[in-house]
Parts: structure tokens; sequence; C-alpha cells
């Protein structure tokens, strides 16, 4: 099982986008359509983890209670309630942890500092990578025990 700290590795982009909990609900949303991600960091000083703002948070925060995105604060409609993993903890934790809580994303913290965050998709792709390791560990396996059990020459009895 991968740990936090080897998915973080393989990742292609290691940024964490944030935005401040002044800027507008629309400052948030295109930073995230800009960058192709589905959630933003919410911090005062790019240290202290205050919130995260979540394509979720938009839909049931904003859209459907009728707020404009263009002057609601994130503040408003981040969830607070964050939840975080270290980069010891393994990919089934995080999955653990999301599927308990409902949630899609998880900031990665060490030594109170933040290394990165983590998507439910980037557990996914880890999970698929380590089982089509196993496949072809197996398949080579097969067809290596196979190739030479075809050319032994049977005993006499």
């Amino acid at each position: 099982m991968k740990t936090v700290a080897q998915i973080l590795k393989s990742k292609s982009a290691d940024t964490v986008y944030k935005v401040r909990p002044s800027d507008s609900v629309l400052d948030a949303l295109t930073l995230m359509a800009e960058a192709r991600i589905g959630a933003v960091l919410v911090s005062e000083d790019d240290r202290t983890i205050i919130g995260i703002f979540t394509e979720r948070d938009y839909a049931r925060k904003v859209a459907l209670m009728g707020r404009t995105s263009v002057t609601t604060p994130v503040r408003d409609v981040m969830t607070s309630a964050v939840r975080y993993v270290s980069p010891e903890q393994t990919n089934e934790e995080c999955m653990s942890l999301m599927t308990e809580h409902r949630i899609r994303h998880l900031p990665v913290m060490k030594d109170g500092e933040l290394v990165g965050l983590l998507s439910i998709g980037d557990l996914v792709k880890a999970i698929i990578s380590e089982q089509q390791f196993t496949i072809d560990q197996l398949e080579n396996y097969i067809m290596g025990g196979g190739a030479a059990l075809a050319t032994r020459t049977p005993r006499p009895n």
C-alpha cells in the first residue's frame, strides 16, 4: 500500500492553490477553472489553513441558496472543518477517511506545514497503478512458469 508521501511524489503537479477568506466566490471559481481543480484551500497568511472551498460548496451554499458568486466572500461558504493527513499515512487510511466523512480532498500536513493536497482522483490513480503492477507481475509469473512447464520432458514411470 502506497503512502501519502509516495503519492505526492508521483503527482505531475504539486501546486496547492489557495484563496483568502475575503476573496469572492467568483475569484475562487475562476482560479479553480484555470487550474482545472475541484477545490482550493482558504488561508489568511499562506501558513494557516482555515478552510477549504470546493465545487460542492459552490453548488450547495451559493447556487442553491440564491447567492451570487460575485458578492459572496469565500469565508461565508467554505468548509471550515478541514480533515488532514500526514505523509506517513497510507492510501487505504485516506480512502477510509474520505469515505467516512464524504469528502474528496485532503490537505497533507507535516510538522505543522502544508506539504500537499490529495484528491480522491489521486488516490484512485495510485490504487489502479498498484493493481496494474500486481497484474503484470502475476502475468509474468504465469507466462514464465507456463513456458517452463511446456518445455519439460515427462519422467518415465
